[in-house]
């Protein structure tokens, strides 16, 4: 995506990259968008990188992107709908989703008293990587709209460490490493 000013209609709620700290970027300023992927935007505010949810699209001019979950009817998560949310998420850098990046090692749904979690074990591309707080953030905030989650738990794991043959195809090939 080629990069371009946009400004905000409204009083639009960030998250900012890699820490995660949510601010409020104001009615009327001038930010650069750097990415719209998977139901988010990334965009340059005061020099800063941050993350706006595609719920607040309507405010970078595109339209408010609003996820409908049908819930299970026995009162159980949808783990196709958690597993179609993690390929919504995508690293603020690169235009790949964290799944067929190949961060996530592993997802169920765990049972802890009356409790149903989703439980996540991912890595990151190294482990020094700044992008982790945002991405557990952002996985967090979009599996905790599916019906019947209670909770979400996000392990980060650097065992095995994380290379690139962990990737899908797909995603090599749009990275140009395949």
């Amino acid at each position: 995506m080629e990069r371009r000013l946009v400004v905000t209609t409204r009083a639009t709620p960030a998250r900012l990259v890699p820490v995660g700290t949510s601010v409020t970027i104001p009615k009327g300023t001038f930010v650069t968008l750097t990415q719209a992927l998977g139901g988010t935007y990334t965009v340059v505010y005061n020099g800063n990188m941050a993350r706006v949810d595609g719920t607040d699209g309507d405010a970078l001019g595109f339209t408010a992107d609003v996820v409908e979950y049908i819930p299970n009817a026995d009162g159980t998560v949808n783990m196709d709908d958690v597993h179609k949310a993690l390929r919504t998420i995508y690293d603020p850098e690169i235009p790949v989703n964290v799944v067929d990046l190949g961060l996530v090692y592993g997802c169920e749904l765990v049972k802890e008293e009356d409790r149903q979690v989703v439980a996540i074990r991912m890595t990151l591309t190294a482990p020094g990587c700044g992008m982790g707080p945002v991405l557990v953030d952002e996985i967090r905030h979009r599996l905790k709209k599916i019906p019947n989650v209670d909770d979400v738990r996000v392990d980060l794991v650097f065992d095995p460490p994380w290379s690139r043959d962990m990737m899908t195809e797909e995603a090599q090939l749009e990275l140009g490493l395949f």
